[in-house]
C-alpha cells in the first residue's frame, strides 16, 4: 500500500481567521480584531485574548462592527499583511433600526385608522 500525500498548493496554506472591524477609518484598510480563548497557565481558566490585523479592503465595504473573514498574503505595506476574503455578518446600523421602527409605526397606525 503506498500512500501518496497530497501537497497542499501555496494559496491553500495560507492562514484564515475570522475577526470583528474596529476600525474603517482608512483608505482601503480596515482594522479587524481576532479574538482566541486561552488557559491561563496557573489557574486553568479560560481568557480571551485579542490581536488587532490590519487588512486590505480593496472596495471599501466593510463598516465598524461587521464580522469578517481575512486570509494571510505578501506584505502590501509596512504593517498590512491580511486581505479581506469575504464578510460574513454585517453591523447593524442605528439609521436602519430606527427606519424600521419608523415604518412599524406607520404601519400600526394604518392598520388602526
Amino acid at each position: 500500500m503506498t500512500e501518496q500525500k497530497q501537497e497542499k498548493k501555496w494559496h491553500e496554506k495560507r492562514k484564515h481567521l475570522v475577526g470583528v472591524v474596529v476600525s474603517d477609518k482608512m483608505d482601503k484598510t480596515v482594522v479587524v480584531r481576532v479574538d482566541r480563548k486561552v488557559p491561563h497557565p496557573l489557574y486553568g481558566k479560560h481568557i480571551i485574548k485579542s490581536k488587532k490585523y490590519y487588512a486590505h479592503d480593496e472596495h471599501n465595504e466593510c463598516r465598524v462592527g461587521d464580522i469578517v473573514m481575512i486570509r494571510e498574503t505578501r506584505p502590501l505595506s509596512k504593517t498590512k499583511r491580511w486581505v479581506v476574503v469575504k464578510i460574513l455578518q454585517r453591523a447593524k446600523r442605528p439609521e436602519e433600526e430606527i427606519a424600521k421602527k419608523q415604518q412599524q409605526q406607520q404601519e400600526q397606525e394604518q392598520q388602526q385608522g
